[in-house]
């Protein structure tokens, strides 16, 4: 027997992802495994993730594999250099959670005195619906189930058909969803939960159910005592499996109805399970109270990806009485608000409509292409791993897929997937991107992306080793079913092909063999297929710049991974802390390299993305236009932020800017040159059109504050409305800024403003301004910036001396226009 000792490098504790991973690495071998957490004595089967799961092994822990077989020194050094030089990787980050919120009541709310009942804000948002108090079925209604000598037999036909239904919503899933099913998959595939069913059946003589049920509380009970919350929380996702699994065995026992939502809803529970919160109807759901949740709860995560307002800290015992009652959540101020009445619900009204201002606002500029003023356009794409992703990119202002992962359909199951399944998805992301290319970048697997079913060997240094393009001959076949899976739905749009990890001719000639062969079968089979597809490369191996020309014989365009090319450029493995420093992009020689590979394929008439991290730093943008880059790829979220600098850019400039770059002598010298061109932040001017509000539909002097300072948060002159809205409430306090004549002058001078501002609202009713100057038609207020040199008390002043003029105030209440009051200003005031 040989014997592994190391500490837990994982800073949330051996939780799925590891232990899946650590799993996989074990069952490459025949012998014996066994991981034993030595601070609590737990042993484990290591080729077993739920009785990983179950040792409870927290960072720092004392750990020890005990490998005994015929194939054990082999097992022993493949696993030693895993733990030691991988294992730590494998930690899932967790998406931290924003803290329970201590914002304030907004004065604009708690000045009618609303009914409110707090509680910890665990995922922001605005909701409005009528209350469901949620209870549980209490799976338990399934031990009345008889004990059957057939129910081994059930157990095995149950879990076959749980796999197939999570296997089925895995295909319309993204994001966080897909991830958080495919753990559930991964656990119910684990022999140790069968296993574990299995001795509670064969040792109590009692049904599956009863078997099920015991065993799920042995399981969670040792994970409830697990001194990580992480780890306690997991015993909703063993619930959760357990009792779909009891779904699907027994699916004549009558659970009543089920979570069904009829209009727009706030559900207050408990908790929900992730299945349950995957079958709701999301247009319907406005948001959930739920008291036990924890801060790392699947269900939680999948809320916030979606958007969708959480609290918690609530007991369902104080909502009883509310049950289908209209309420309103506010997970930021962290309150459920409840028996609302007129200027309760007219807040709301506002803070809701601000909210969808501004979304339209952002779904509109996201539209508009990157070009810069001088005519030069730049495509902007997409990195994505599933087709899921591919609407929301789409959203945020995507002209295309510039890349597609497709080893994500490959990776963390127990198989490959089959060629329909990989058809599915390559037709789905075509079909959401219409008429705009899709750059599918065949399998990128092996080297560090371990795939436990193709039983490649551990290596030394996986970066540089046998991975994409390099294993595709020992696996012809897999390959073979993704390009067949590919031309098939190239049909249905615009698809390109990439290869990664090229650097020789060899390569893309062999590949271009397969795709031919693979058009030959699927002809053969009489199934349609794309007969010409556009054909490029990954450019991260750098022998690849020096045969540039050679491979535009060949290919159609061609995408530089930043990421990988600068690390082999430099031989600096970016994973290792001892020389990370020297991990760098912008650097002489990086950005002559870019400048070669650009230069000379552009000469030749082939086309050149980027869909590194690079390409979405808004920093080195004016370096990437000037370098002659066609197409940068990036994350969805960064897409809006770079369309709209490469809009206030001039190519020209750009160009001068990357040849003195490249003449730099270092990385400081260039960094020193971007802060010299550092493109100025656009100053807003005081007056603007986007600030004036006419007529505007306001009820109170609540909402007019309220909605003029949400406007300048919505028109990015504020991060702060709340805060803002504070400022010019202690105004309010000190002097009354009713001036007469039904006009109003709130006014601050604050550090919650980001471009000191004049906003106008136009009322169409006259309200109760609570100044003993009468009621307001008319407001005009000022928010200027704490270190503006104009003074908010001047601006005032000027304003109020205008207004004693009857002609001034006429025409301000004529103005047929916001154009008009804008223009009118103009032509009155200095400032």
């Amino acid at each position: 027997m040989l014997k592994i000792e190391f500490l837990c490098p994982l800073p949330n504790g051996l939780h799925a992802r590891p232990a899946y991973e650590l799993k996989g690495q074990c069952g490459l071998f025949d012998s014996e495994i066994i991981f034993i957490n030595q601070r609590s004595n737990h042993r484990a089967d290591a080729k077993s993730s739920l009785a990983l799961i179950s040792t409870g092994t927290l960072f720092n822990d004392a750990c020890l594999l005990e490998i005994h077989g015929h194939d054990e020194e082999k097992a022993y050094r493949a696993l030693d250099t895993y733990i030691k030089q991988s294992f730590a990787d494998s930690d899932s980050e967790i998406e931290p959670l924003p803290v329970a919120t201590t914002r304030p009541i907004p004065r604009s709310l708690s000045h009618f005195q609303p009914s409110l009942i707090h509680g910890c804000g665990l995922s922001s948002g605005i909701g409005h619906g009528a209350l469901l108090i949620y209870r549980h079925t209490n799976i338990d209604i399934y031990k009345s189930q008889p004990a059957n000598v057939q129910d081994p037999l059930l157990l095995e036909h149950s879990l076959i058909a749980l796999a197939e239904q999570l296997n089925h919503q895995l295909t319309s899933l993204k994001g966080q969803s897909k991830t958080i099913i495919n753990a559930h998959l991964s656990l119910i595939q684990d022999k140790e939960f069968s296993q574990n069913i299995l001795r509670h059946l064969n040792q109590r003589k009692c049904s599956l159910a009863t078997a099920a049920i015991e065993s799920m509380e042995e399981v969670c009970g040792k994970l409830a005592m697990s001194a990580s919350e992480y780890l306690r929380e997991r015993v909703q996702d063993i619930r959760d499996i357990t009792a779909q699994l009891l779904q699907v065995a027994y699916p004549n026992v009558n659970l009543g109805a089920p979570l069904v939502l009829h209009k727009p809803t706030i559900i207050a529970a408990e908790d929900i399970t992730p299945s349950q919160f995957l079958s709701l109807d999301k247009q319907l759901l406005a948001g959930m109270v739920l008291a036990q949740t924890g801060r790392t709860s699947h269900t939680l995560i999948l809320a916030r990806s979606l958007g969708i307002p959480v609290l918690s800290g609530i007991e369902l015992s104080a909502l009883q009485h509310l049950d289908d009652k209209t309420v309103f959540i506010d997970a930021q101020a962290g309150i459920l608000v409840i028996e609302p009445n007129e200027d309760v619900s007219g807040y709301f009204s506002v803070a809701l409509g601000l909210e969808q201002q501004n979304r339209a606002r952002q779904l509109k500029m996201a539209d508009l292409p990157a070009v810069t003023q001088d005519g030069r356009c730049i495509e902007i794409g997409a990195n994505i791993g599933t087709a899921q992703e591919a609407p929301a990119a789409f959203s945020q202002g995507a002209e295309g897929i510039g890349l597609f992962r497709t080893e994500m359909l490959f990776m963390d199951r127990d198989k490959a997937p089959d060629e329909q399944e990989q058809f599915e998805a390559y037709q789905q992301v075509l079909m959401n991107a219409g008429n705009h290319p899709v750059i599918f970048r065949t399998m990128d697997i092996g080297g560090d992306k371990k795939i436990s079913y193709l039983n490649i060997p551990q290596e030394e240094n996986p970066f540089l080793g046998y991975r994409a393009v390099r294993i595709y001959p020992e696996f012809t076949e897999l390959f073979t079913l993704q390009l067949r899976a590919i031309l098939r739905a190239a049909t249905t749009g615009y698809a390109r092909l990439m290869i990664p990890m090229v650097h020789t001719l060899d390569e893309i000639l062999w590949v271009k063999q397969q795709i031919a062969s693979a058009q030959l079968s699927l002809k053969a089979e009489g199934l349609r297929y794309a007969e010409t597809l556009e054909l490029g490369i990954m450019v991260e191996v750098p022998s690849v710049c020096f045969i540039i020309d050679h491979f535009c014989d060949e290919v159609d365009f061609f995408s530089i991974g930043s990421n990988d090319i600068t690390q082999y450029l430099y031989a600096v493995d970016r994973n290792n802390q001892r020389v990370a420093h020297l991990y760098n992009p912008i650097t002489p020689s990086f950005l002559r390299m870019l400048r070669q590979i650009i230069d000379v394929a552009h000469r030749r008439e082939r086309w050149v993305g980027l869909c590194g991290e690079l390409g979405g730093e808004p920093r080195y943008l004016p370096l990437l236009i000037g370098l002659g880059l066609d197409e940068l790829s990036m994350s969805g979220a960064r897409i809006p932020a770079i369309k709209e600098l490469a809009r206030k850019l001039s190519a020209e400039e750009c160009v001068a800017l990357a040849n003195r770059a490249c003449e730099c002598k270092s990385a400081n010298d260039i960094e020193a040159l971007l802060d010299t061109q550092a493109i100025p932040a656009e100053q807003k001017p005081l007056l603007a059109l986007e600030n004036i509000i006419v007529p505007a539909p306001l009820t109170n002097k609540e909402q007019v504050i309220q909605y003029l300072c949400g406007n300048l948060a919505i028109q990015d002159r504020t991060d702060h409305p709340t805060e803002l809205e504070e400022d010019v409430w202690q105004r309010e306090d000190i002097v009354t800024t009713g001036v007469g004549f039904g006009f109003a002058i709130p006014h601050t001078k604050s550090t919650h403003i980001k471009h000191s501002s004049i906003s106008i609202a136009r009322l169409e009713k006259v309200i109760d301004w609570q100044s003993e100057m009468g009621e307001v038609d008319f407001v005009i207020m000022l928010t200027l910036g704490a270190q503006d040199s104009v003074s908010h008390v001047k601006v005032f002043s000027q304003l109020a001396r205008k207004l004693v003029k009857k002609e001034f105030r006429e025409a301000m209440r004529s103005a047929p226009d916001a154009e008009a009051i804008l223009s009118l200003l103009q032509s009155e005031l200095t400032f």
